[in-house]
């Protein structure tokens, strides 16, 4: 692994800054002063000004980590990922919410006021990630969206359990897969062409942190995050948790929806080499997200003036796991330093890492974060596995600083 690969693209930009480009200036505590987003596109409405808008058909924009400092992720700081056209002329009081498929006793329909007012509401906080986030660290390029390191958060979903919708409506013994289908359109204007119809095993839909949702934070979701209605599966690739849900199918098999085949949300069964082309059906699907952490302060590039001592934070996640440990390093990976830890307010919902670190002299400094799950898994130094889409890139987090 070259040095190419093993620094990732924020320190590369960061280290630019600090000898002749735009920089981020700061005293204690640290602030940006300019806005990262270049993009000649305005601002998504209803999102925060600085997501950076990686594609504007499909929308799609992530989040600059230093904007993820909140330990609950505000609704207008939620990345975007779509795959399709959101649907227009939204009519929440005639939305309905469909459960048919092979393992249903009977086909049954839910108007979102019979949903709000037949079962009990629960609010989670529940982290969803993209599949592809960091799939721009991959070498060779790996095709999609190049997203850095912000398509990730963790607000507070508010709707009713699926257990309780599937429960309601009959499941057969046979159940082994749900899948969703959304009202958004396809790209190419076919209003009969699905544009994604992914699910989860039974055993995820049932648990009780599985939720049919149509609050982020104690109000509607952003329309372009699903509004009115959607899934949350906290812990597996967000491209699981439907958006602008209808119909929901039980199934007898893995669900075959559009984007469950193929090489979309799939990795090879064993590790390839660097640009190999892996056949289909070496491919496998993916469930759980790897073990993670971000850090959210200071902001990569800031210059740090008048104190030897400040502190670093962030947060971190591991799939269906919980964290163990986070540890910080200031000297390249030479030395480690145990972050305080806070513990998951609930199962899927990132938890909260902190430490004061010490920069003995002036001079510029990398600050690295690695978290360990509660199996002993622990974030890679460099990009892991590459496959070809680019997926599940989980290497540790690194940010520049400079004493000044």
């Amino acid at each position: 692994m070259n040095r190419k690969n093993f620094i990732s693209s924020s320190i590369i930009a960061s280290a630019a800054a600090f000898f002749g480009a735009k920089i981020v200036v700061g005293e204690n505590p640290l602030e940006s002063k300019e806005s990262v987003n270049t993009n000649p596109i305005k601002a998504i409405q209803g999102k925060h000004e600085e997501l950076i808008i990686l594609n504007p058909k499909p929308w799609n924009a992530e989040t600059p980590p230093h904007l993820l400092d909140d330990k609950i992720t505000p609704a207008d700081r939620l990345f975007v990922r779509n795959n399709g056209i959101i649907p227009k002329n939204i009519d929440v009081n005639n939305w309905t919410l469909t459960i048919e498929g092979e393992s249903t006793k009977t086909k049954k329909t839910y108007t979102l006021k019979e949903l709000k007012s037949k079962f009990k509401h629960y609010s989670y906080q529940l982290t969803l990630e993209c599949g592809g986030n960091g799939r721009k660290e991959f070498s060779p390029p790996a095709k999609g969206n190049q997203w850095d390191l912000g398509a990730v958060g963790c607000p507070k979903w508010t709707g009713v359990r699926l257990k309780d919708v599937l429960n309601d409506a009959g499941m057969k013994s046979d159940a082994v897969y749900i899948g969703y289908y959304g009202k958004d359109t396809h790209l190419t204007g076919d209003l009969e062409k699905v544009v994604i119809s992914r699910g989860v095993p039974i055993k995820k839909a049932l648990e009780d942190e599985a939720l049919i949702a149509w609050a982020i934070n104690g109000e509607d979701l952003p329309v372009m995050n699903g509004y009115p209605l959607r899934l949350v599966f906290g812990g597996w690739p967000a491209s699981t948790s439907g958006k602008w849900l209808s119909k929901i199918v039980v199934r007898n098999k893995i669900h075959d929806g559009p984007k469950m085949g193929g090489y979309s949300y799939r990795i090879p069964k064993y590790p390839v080499a660097p640009g190999t082309k892996v056949p289909v059906e070496d491919m496998k699907i993916i469930e759980e997200m790897p073990v993670k952490s971000l850090i959210t302060y200071p902001k990569t590039g800031a210059l740090i003036k008048g104190t030897k001592i400040f502190e670093v934070r962030g947060h971190a996640w591991a799939g269906d796991l919980s964290i163990k440990d986070v540890s910080v390093s200031l000297d390249f990976g030479v030395t480690w330093k145990k972050c305080k830890l806070s513990e998951a307010v609930n199962k899927n919902a990132w938890q909260h890492f902190n430490i004061k670190v010490f920069l003995p002299q002036k001079g510029y400094y990398e600050i690295w974060a690695k978290a360990i799950d509660s199996n002993g898994e622990m974030q890679p130094m460099v990009v892991p596995n590459w496959n070809p889409k680019g997926y599940l890139n989980n290497a540790c987090h690194r940010i520049a600083v400079k004493r000044i």
